[in-house]
């Protein structure tokens, strides 16, 4: 054979195609766990953005802003589609990962976020790598399917789906209860109902969209926990307890105050992890992370307030790795690689806290100077700053003050997720260390208001 004849097949032998991962979800999940960009940079795999129609514009500005983290994003995909609306991104999704396919050997998919859980599912499914499963994906992402598939750990349930509104038993209702769509997040539209007239009225009022399904539930009264945990094989790999605070008490919402990673001990925990476990073995979950909510109701049982299959909201992650001393996104990712994972347990308490702030025009957030923590503003989708944990007997610090809105937003009352302002993030060796911190600095942050004028703000971030 001669020399020319030797090369031939060097000449004409593809090129491979980058290796490449797929985040899907809302952009400021992503940006806000900026270790999912960073841990597949340092791997040499290519970040894939797959998100809304709706984060176009904010994506491809950070895509060339130079600064990371956004800049790390290799490539990103827009899928119109309504979060509520049953399978409204599927078909764009699928579209992108095919078209993607063809330019790379796309080796991982992870839902960074919740809008895009059960399209994770199915793409995953299609390419074969490893995910929740797409009994998980589908259940997590319907609260009505999750009253149906966990009815054992679940409160009494009666769905109204669309065109059903006028044939609700009200007879047959023992209030109060709580009412909630069934597709939404952020305990957007989740509210206590008192009486048979307020839900009527209700039903028949534009805050439910006519497409929407809704669950008419008993209120459960106890203590609300989440259990994280990773899920590697069908088995559960590492698990913890989180205690949660919530805006309730006050009023007829169910905003989230606060997490402490971990719980303090209680004799409801084993019981909690107990229904975790059964939780994940009924959803037949198979590979990811898994954000069980719960209550431990007045009379000792664990009940199920919602369950997902996605990096968990709020500054979840951040906590994990304050309290572990390791962050937990890069064994999220290994389990999404097929990869063995083990995660250390907790060493310290660790907690977020988000204030509950006068109304008005935010003009400005300050932060005693005494504590040396300047506040963040991380608006509309800025990443949060990086955090450093301590070891397992340092002192207890204050890690953070994060301002969530624009100067110039309309600060009113809390009855969603997104109506929150500003949090703050601290860690301690002891729980009752932790509480002393928490009283310290809420007397060191004061939030600036004016009083709202019509017509003379812009409601950016509304």
């Amino acid at each position: 054979m001669n020399d020319d004849a030797a090369m031939a097949p060097a000449l004409h032998r593809p090129t491979p195609r980058p290796r490449a991962f797929v985040l899907l979800g809302g952009l400021k999940v992503i940006l806000r766990n900026w270790r999912y960009l960073t841990g597949l940079e340092e791997r040499g795999i290519v970040p894939l953005v797959l998100t809304s129609e709706q984060w176009r514009e904010e994506c491809l500005r950070q895509m060339a802003s130079g600064e990371r983290p956004g800049s790390l994003i290799a490539d990103a995909g827009f899928v119109p589609g309504t979060v509520g609306v049953e399978g409204g991104f599927t078909g764009g999704v699928v579209a992108q990962v095919m078209a993607w396919r063809e330019r790379y050997d796309i080796v991982g998919v992870f839902a960074a976020g919740e809008m895009l859980v059960e399209q994770t599912g199915i793409v995953a499914d299609l390419l074969g790598l490893p995910s929740p499963g797409l009994r998980a994906t589908r259940v997590c992402r319907d609260k009505h399917l999750q009253r149906a598939y966990l009815a054992e750990w679940s409160p009494r349930a009666l769905a109204v789906p669309p065109g059903g509104r006028d044939d609700v038993p009200y007879g047959e209702i023992a209030f109060p209860v709580v009412l909630k769509p069934t597709g939404r997040r952020e305990s957007s539209g989740v509210q206590v109902v008192g009486d048979r007239d307020r839900l009527r009225a209700l039903l028949r009022s534009t805050e439910y969209s006519p497409g929407e399904t809704l669950l008419i539930e008993d209120q459960v009264r106890g203590q609300e926990y989440s259990v994280e945990s990773l899920v590697q094989d069908g088995k559960i790999v590492f698990e913890s307890v989180t205690h949660k605070r919530t805006n309730e008490e006050a009023g007829d919402h169910f905003v989230e105050l606060g997490h402490t990673v971990p719980a303090p001990p209680t004799a409801g925990s084993e019981r909690l992890l107990a229904a975790n476990q059964s939780v994940v073995e009924r959803l037949a979950v198979e590979n990811g992370i898994v954000h069980t909510e719960l209550r431990l109701a007045d009379d000792g049982r664990p009940v199920l307030m919602e369950v997902a299959v996605r990096t968990p909201g709020d500054g979840l992650l951040p906590l994990y790795h304050l309290a572990t001393g390791r962050p937990m996104e890069p064994d999220i990712l290994r389990i999404a690689l097929g990869e063995p994972v083990t995660r250390p347990e907790p060493a310290r308490y660790a907690r977020q806290v988000y204030l509950e702030t006068p109304h008005g025009i935010l003009r400005d957030v300050t932060v005693h100077p005494a504590l040396g923590v300047e506040p963040v503003w991380a608006a509309n989708g800025q990443p949060w700053p990086d955090l450093a944990p301590g070891r397992p007997g340092d002192p207890a610090a204050l890690r953070a003050v994060i301002v969530l809105k624009r100067p110039g937003t309309r600060v009113g009352p809390l009855t969603e997720s997104g109506d929150r302002v500003v949090t703050f993030l601290i860690d301690a060796p002891t729980s009752a260390e932790l509480d002393r911190l928490e009283a310290e600095v809420r007397a060191s942050i004061e939030v600036l208001t004016t009083p709202h004028e019509k017509g003379t703000d812009t409601d950016v971030d509304r």
